[in-house]
């Protein structure tokens, strides 16, 4: 689903209506957000960074006020502007209100309908505060305030049947460039498709965050995996290196102990300098990764392994390893994640080969077969855990 995008800046002579505002305050610079059946995201933009909690209150019927999550920004004016609120009216959220709290803090308020959990990430470049709001799901027991997850299985016990494959960048954003003007998103775009046919074919349910050459965004990319319920997120990208001698395959999960010279790559696909990935750290503690992160490298090394054993021995890459990388795609996800790099498109060789169909084909056919594998153990944990 595409996202609603509400209200841009707005200067200081529009905002004041009858408030003064004090100097030195930043601003709101767009709210979105995107509806699921059971999972709805909000994105709040801000012209500079800023820090804050999500609080719950419950219904109070007496005043006629709904279930609510609010978060309380400091340094930032947002006036009168969104007096009237923002209608979500989506079955999960009513609205989204912000309001000028005091004179240096504006307060956002989620009017909830239906509720179990929700989680707060922190984003920079640009700056944004990402609310995740869950519905109940199935097999999940009630509402549950603060955030915490009730009654979901832990990843590692959980089925595995919804695929979502992220075919990277797209539309505007080509990524990386490589011998003879070959174009990342063109790879992916081609390779993710051949995947998803084959993990159909072995019974997966398969959601594709993009299955056309457009541009989407790392916010939205997840936004699709959570809105899908996916049971894990596999995006696929193809590297690039000023050395035209490197070439191989790797295979990253997110951990927050990250190999340094992941720090590059990552700042690439994630869109910011290298100098700006550290800040992504001070969210991964709020995450789940004692849960998320062994599973992620389970699942990293099935396809990894997986891919390095069942291509033919004249077209199989270098085996660069399994590593861990702060990448936006993979700690938005609450969801087992990998990304895949699956050859250098500045390697004439692995360019070649990347241009070719049949090579993507044989690649599709290997990394399902990792997916499968990964499936067969988790089902096995499964049938163990139940009585």
């Amino acid at each position: 689903m595409r996202p609603r995008r509400l209200l841009g800046l707005c200067g200081a002579a529009l905002c004041l209506l009858g408030a003064t505002r004090p100097p030195g305050l930043g601003d709101v610079v767009e709210v979105r957000h995107w509806s699921y059946q059971d999972y709805t995201r909000v994105v709040v933009e801000f012209d500079r960074p800023v820090a804050s909690a999500v609080r719950y209150l419950p219904a109070d019927p007496a005043a006629g006020r709904p279930e609510r999550l609010y978060l309380d920004v400091e340094g930032i004016w947002v006036g009168r502007r969104f007096e009237e609120g923002i209608l979500v009216s989506d079955g999960l959220l009513e609205r989204v209100r912000l309001g000028q709290n005091t004179r240096e803090r504006t307060r956002v308020v989620i009017d909830v309908a239906k509720y179990s959990h929700h989680r707060l990430m922190t984003l920079h470049h640009p700056e944004r505060l990402v609310v995740d709001i869950f519905g109940p799901r199935e097999g999940e027991a009630g509402p549950a305030p603060g955030g915490r997850r009730q009654g979901r299985l832990p990843s590692e016990w959980r089925p595995v049947r919804t695929v979502v494959v992220d075919a990277g960048h797209g539309g505007r954003d080509p990524g990386a460039i490589g011998v003879g003007g070959l174009r990342e998103k063109e790879v992916t775009l081609r390779l993710s498709r051949a995947l998803g046919r084959r993990l159909e074919a072995r019974g997966f349910r398969v959601v594709y965050t993009r299955s056309g050459d457009r541009a989407l965004d790392l916010v939205e990319r997840t936004a699709i995996a959570e809105g899908a319920n996916g049971d894990v997120f596999v995006s696929v990208h193809a590297n690039a290196s000023r050395r035209r001698s490197v070439h191989g395959l790797e295979t990253y999960y997110l951990d927050a102990n990250y190999e340094r010279h992941s720090l590059n790559l990552a700042a690439r696909e994630n869109g910011i300098e290298p100098a700006q990935v550290n800040v992504l750290q001070k969210t991964l503690a709020k995450l789940h990764m004692e849960e998320l992160s062994p599973q992620s490298r389970r699942l990293a090394s099935f396809v990894q392994r997986q891919i390095l054993v069942g291509m033919p021995r004249q077209l199989r890459p270098q085996d660069l390893g399994v590593k861990k990388g702060p990448f936006y795609v993979l700690f938005l996800s609450s969801m087992p994640a990998i990304l895949v790099e699956v050859g250098f498109l500045t390697h004439p060789e692995e360019a070649r080969r990347l241009r070719d169909e049949t090579y993507l084909a044989a690649l599709a056919e290997q990394i399902a077969s990792g997916l499968e594998r990964y499936r067969d153990g988790q089902q096995q944990v499964t049938a163990r855990r139940q009585p």
